[in-house]
């Protein structure tokens, strides 16, 4: 029984993977339709990224009031319904209105289902599921090329990936009884705990270092995933075809690395894992500095992408530990939605500074971003150490 539930959330991972590449692969074509500027996809993207960011922030209050299996399972649903309404939108302003469902049933997903994992899952599963989630966002823009290709269009690949969420919610719906049965037991006290407030979140041991951590890996993540093929074409003065080729190399690193990182949770503490990926991440960066060497860039991306596998899904795995089981879900909340800041707001950043300094900028901006994610990871291992240290003296 608990076997096909841990199926199922593999499954809702895909799922979560699946629309997040979507309309990057579409827009060339969807913006023609729309008679808008290549700029507008930002714009949808925002919108996407705010709905994902107050979903995170409410699923403290949603979790503890209608249980992780449903606010799952009410997420992928409005994912889906919006997905659906993205194929037969005829306007922008459609796209706009639509997008707000999308990015609150992504975050919803998102939130509940790491603070699930956390806490009843081994730690190589937390691995193996942002595994999936890669598989997921790497399939999509197989799924809209078909579309574009076989002639029908757009409208069909975000039709196609709508019916995929809409059984994945109807088996989400079916399984309800699974996540009580197969759920650690909790105590009383647990489960009619009030969810936390903003105010005692922030005053918890750690949960400041540890939200900033998390906005400084996104940030990175997100800056060298965008902006890869701009700093090659710049960098190594080749080709936009076969930046976009190389560029993707980076997210296979990332992918891949969870998957192996899965087998390594077995041996090594998550602390560790952090701490081995962050420095690949400082030798990778090294590497793209190295000038006009294109292997050495290439390389340089790739150790990147498998320098930041480890340190999402351990930090989340590890946080019911280090802030405490009752605390996990609304610490996770915040943590997705300080995520979500990262991605939003660095890689335009770095546009900005792009086009005013020069794009050669990018490893510099990346080794900021690190510098204070390693700081902040310290920070919260050594404050929540002495936390638990106080808690056992007394």
């Amino acid at each position: 029984m608990f076997a096909l539930l841990i199926a199922i959330i593999y499954l809702s991972f895909i799922s979560l993977g699946l629309p997040d590449s979507l309309l990057g692969s579409a827009w060339p074509v969807m913006r023609v339709d729309f008679d808008a500027p290549l700029s507008f996809a930002g714009i949808i993207s925002m919108i996407i990224c705010l709905g994902t960011i107050v979903s995170s922030l409410m699923s403290d209050r949603l979790t503890k009031k209608l249980g992780t299996g449903l606010v799952t399972a009410i997420s992928v649903a409005m994912t889906a319904a919006a997905l659906f309404l993205f194929s037969i939108a005829t306007q922008f302003w459609q796209l706009a209105l639509f997008a707000i469902p999308y990015g609150l049933g992504a975050g919803g997903v998102d939130a509940s289902l790491n603070n699930y994992v956390a806490l009843h899952l081994k730690a190589r599963h937390m691995s193996w599921l942002h595994c999936m989630w890669g598989v997921g966002a790497a399939i999509s823009p197989y799924i809209m090329s078909y579309a574009l290709t076989g002639g029908t269009g757009w409208h069909q690949g975000y039709f196609i990936v709508a019916l995929i969420q809409i059984c994945l919610s109807a088996m989400l719906f079916i399984s309800l009884p699974l996540w009580k049965k197969c759920a650690k037991t909790v105590t009383v006290s647990e489960e009619k705990a009030p969810p936390l407030k903003f105010k005692q979140i922030f005053k918890i041991k750690g949960a400041a270092a540890c939200f900033i951590c998390f906005f400084a890996y996104c940030a990175l993540e997100n800056t060298a995933m965008l902006w890869a093929s701009s700093y090659m074409i710049s960098h190594n003065a080749i080709t936009a075809e076969d930046a976009a080729k190389f560029a993707s190399l980076f997210f296979i690193g990332i992918t891949a690395g969870r998957g192996i990182n899965g087998f390594l949770t077995l041996k090594f503490s998550g602390k560790i894992l952090i701490r081995t990926g962050q420095t690949l991440i400082l030798v990778g960066v090294v590497l793209i500095i190295i000038p006009s060497v294109q292997a050495l860039t290439i390389a340089g991306f790739i150790v990147i992408g498998l320098g930041c596998a480890p340190v999402y899904p351990c930090i989340i795995h590890m946080t019911p530990s280090l802030f405490g089981e009752d605390k996990s879900q609304a610490m996770i909340g915040v943590q997705m939605a300080s995520a979500y800041v990262g991605s939003c707001l660095a890689p335009p950043l770095y546009g900005l500074i792009a086009n005013h300094v020069s794009p050669q900028i990018l490893p510099f901006y990346l080794l900021t971003f690190l510098a204070l994610m390693l700081i902040m990871h310290e920070i919260v291992v050594e404050k929540t150490k002495k936390e638990k240290t106080q808690n056992e003296t007394v």
